[in-house]
């Protein structure tokens, strides 16, 4: 019996696979809410912080603390300039939680600026990553408990994913290291960010890393 597909022309077996790729391209992951673009970014945090306490070689617990500053400082500020404005614009008490949250950033932020000058071999190394470390967990469980789950209530799908979008994108372009001394609202935050930032990246390139690959 003749195989009528070997019979078929090419143009005609070709058809279908040429049609799974055309839709399988179009498939798309879809983009999370704000919420859980938030907790993927706390649980990576984390993760490096437990990096850095396990290790027992110098030189990969700088590694690690470069990348942990660099987690630190983007996504406070990613926050600052995407979250801390939601909470104002949907909710009632919204501006008293930006103030508060921004409050804690602050005293975070002198702490990481502390932190990420340390050599890794200096006493004070694990306490002062301890100190920042304990002030983070509690500032992501008060976030992770009530004032996302408080923003989420009131967000639409399409617009907490474009909380995602924007929160993903200011983080390209914002500081990589830690200035306490930079304004903590925009608009002025995004100046100073925009101005601060290149010389941080420029830094970046002398800076050890755990993936020496990251900005070549």
């Amino acid at each position: 019996m003749a195989d009528n597909h070997a019979l078929q022309p090419n143009f005609i077996k070709g058809q279908t696979s040429n049609q799974v790729r055309f839709f399988s391209e179009k498939v798309e992951t879809p983009i999370p809410r704000i919420a859980d673009v938030l907790r993927r970014d706390h649980h990576e945090i984390e993760s490096v912080y437990d990096r850095i306490l396990t290790s027992k070689d110098p030189d990969e617990q700088t590694r690690f603390q470069n990348q942990f500053t660099w987690e630190v400082a983007r996504h406070a500020i990613g926050e600052e300039l995407v979250v801390y404005p939601a909470f104002e614009k949907y909710l009632s008490k919204g501006g008293e939680m930006a103030d508060r949250a921004r409050r804690e950033h602050q005293e975070m932020k002198e702490k990481l600026k502390e932190f990420q000058s340390l050599k890794s071999t200096d006493p004070q190394f694990h306490t002062k990553l301890k100190s920042l470390m304990a002030d983070l967990q509690n500032h992501i469980e008060k976030e992770e408990s009530g004032d996302l789950r408080r923003l989420e209530e009131v967000l639409s799908q399409p617009d907490s994913q474009g909380l995602s979008k924007s929160f993903d994108r200011t983080r390209m372009f914002v500081p990589s290291r830690s200035h306490p001394s930079a304004p903590n609202k925009p608009p002025f935050e995004t100046v100073a960010g925009l101005l601060t930032a290149p010389m941080d990246r420029v830094a970046d390139l002398f800076r050890k890393w755990p993936d020496e690959t990251r900005f070549l």
